[in-house]
């Protein structure tokens, strides 16, 4: 599977954890960056992830700045992306299972590198359910269509 992976600075160091951590899984990763340790606008790093997925060039995400919060907002402003800020195993399993999440947000401000690296594993593990959380996925995309 090919992965997009991308933070901000404030992501910096858990992106390069996760990104190690994917390779040795045997994921392919593109990696958006960020390349330095220098302040940056998370919502660049969104785009990239976000857009390399809705092209079909990635299956999955991760983005990573301090919080989780503002790279996940950013990306959910792309059509056809959900992104689910993540910050225990359970959420991420449903992220996935339930909610049909492609890409992982997660704060390096709020999570340890250990957790962090459990809640990829079951992200990446998991799969959408489909049946009534397909009806409940499509209304979301419903009001996505109507207002993006």
């Amino acid at each position: 599977m090919k992965v997009a992976l991308g933070s901000d600075h404030g992501g910096f160091n858990l992106r390069l954890t996760i990104k190690a951590h994917l390779e040795q899984k045997g994921y392919e990763v593109v990696d958006f960056g960020v390349e330095k340790m220098e302040s940056v606008d998370y919502a660049d790093y969104a785009l990239k992830v976000a857009e390399s997925i809705i092209s079909g060039e990635c299956e999955l995400g991760v983005l990573v700045c301090g919080t989780g919060l503002g790279i996940s907002i950013a990306a959910n402003k792309v059509k056809g992306i959900i992104a689910a800020p993540v910050s225990d195993t359970f959420s991420a399993e449903m992220a996935r299972c339930h909610n049909n999440a492609n890409i992982l947000a997660l704060g390096e401000r709020v999570v340890g590198e250990g957790l962090a690296l459990k809640i990829v594993d079951t992200f990446f593990e998991a799969t959408f359910e489909g049946g009534r959380h397909e009806t409940r996925v499509n209304k979301i995309k419903a009001i996505e269509a109507k207002y993006l």
